[in-house]
């Protein structure tokens, strides 16, 4: 589909999140080692938070919701969504550092899609909607590291 509106993105986010926390859940389940483990559960909860937050922007009537109605041209559904779709896969069988190494790909890959969407905004208001999810995504990349870093020493 050729065009879209805000909303259909967020929410397409939104849902990603929340494969990936069932993703990382799933792969915690069946990790021998504790560290891994608790990494995944670690991941699991802030892609929970992620999809909190986008659903909220994605269903609210309030401050973003003339943003959410935009509509905007892009003839593939997405920038990188075969990229990001394949994420998941990556992590099986990995150490704590490979599976960091895969949640800020993904993490990073939606800071680049959201940066994308700023840039061709076509106002003041989107253009200060996707920076917003922009600068989130680089908060969160900065707070997995440390954490998960943190975790890896121990």
């Amino acid at each position: 589909m050729r065009f879209h509106q805000v909303r259909e993105l967020v929410s397409w986010a939104a849902n990603f999140h929340a494969r990936m926390a069932e993703q990382y859940r799933q792969l915690a389940a069946i990790s021998e080692s504790e560290r891994e483990r608790m990494a995944l559960e670690y991941l699991a909860q802030r892609e929970d938070k992620q999809h909190t937050e986008l659903t909220r922007y994605a269903t609210e009537n309030g401050d973003h919701r003339a943003v959410l109605e935009t509509w905007f041209d892009d003839p593939t559904d997405f920038p990188h969504p075969p990229v990001v779709e394949r994420l998941p896969e990556r992590i099986g069988g990995s150490e704590i550092q490979n599976v960091m190494s895969t949640a800020l790909t993904a993490h990073r890959t939606f800071q680049d899609l959201y940066t994308h969407r700023a840039e061709r905004a076509a106002g003041a208001r989107e253009l200060a909607f996707f920076q917003s999810l922009a600068d989130g995504h680089e908060a969160e990349v900065r707070h997995i590291v440390r954490d998960l870093q943190r975790l890896d020493a121990y």
